[in-house]
């Protein structure tokens, strides 16, 4: 499927809808501008695709709505070249966000299938990063430290070991929550022993799968 002068229109009609709901930050919102969504979700949603909407993606998963990519992102505040984990690739669309802003990027996925399409997805639209199947909970310490940490599902506790691969100073963000509705947090590593949390609304994500739970 092709990038058409209707789907850009549509995106700058997206970046305002995102600027109306107090996304604030440039770079963010011209990432979004850039990024074309529609390769991300199912051809049968083409016209709806830069409606500020979830969508099925397969496997019980969903692409996030642009509000929640952005909101999240922004709290990140994501250098270039720094490296970041996430917990969750999906369809790919918050990976391509992240290596937009020139962020390293390693990103896990449990969907074994969703796993395999993004990884071949992804690099054929120009984004390349670092892919790995396991599990979301146990992150990717082999690679760590991480600058910062995006953990894309709802996560009923708070991740700790997660905050263990993060630097000092480093930043994550996660909702977390048990049920439908999460509270996003932002989580700053200080030291080994202590951290920072603020908390920025609720939303609502898939659940946070672990290996005790099937594909």
């Amino acid at each position: 499927m092709q990038d058409t002068f209707r789907h850009k229109g549509l995106r700058k009609k997206l970046v305002e809808v995102l600027i109306n709901k107090g996304i604030k930050c440039n770079k963010v919102l011209n990432t979004i501008n850039n990024i074309p969504r529609h390769l991300f979700i199912d051809n049968a949603f083409d016209k709806f695709s830069y409606l500020d909407k979830a969508f099925p993606i397969g496997n019980k998963q969903t692409i996030s709505q642009p509000f929640t990519v952005a909101f999240q992102t922004e709290l990140l505040k994501i250098k270039p070249h720094e490296k970041i984990l996430e917990i969750g690739t999906g369809s790919g669309y918050q990976s391509a966000v992240l290596i937009s802003l020139e962020a390293d990027v390693y990103t896990i996925e449990r969907q074994k299938e969703l796993y395999l399409k993004t990884k071949d997805f992804l690099p054929k639209i120009g984004y390349k990063c670092n892919f790995f199947y396991g599990d979301g909970y146990k992150g990717l310490p082999n690679f760590a430290p991480y600058d910062k940490i995006i953990v894309t599902c709802g996560a009923p506790v708070l991740p700790k070991i997660l905050i263990s691969q993060l630097k000092m100073g480093g930043l994550m963000v996660a909702p977390i929550g048990r049920g439908e509705i999460q509270t996003m947090h932002l989580i700053e590593k200080i030291d080994e022993n202590k951290i920072s949390i603020s908390k920025h609304g609720d939303f609502s994500f898939v659940p946070m799968l672990n290996n005790k739970q099937k594909k």
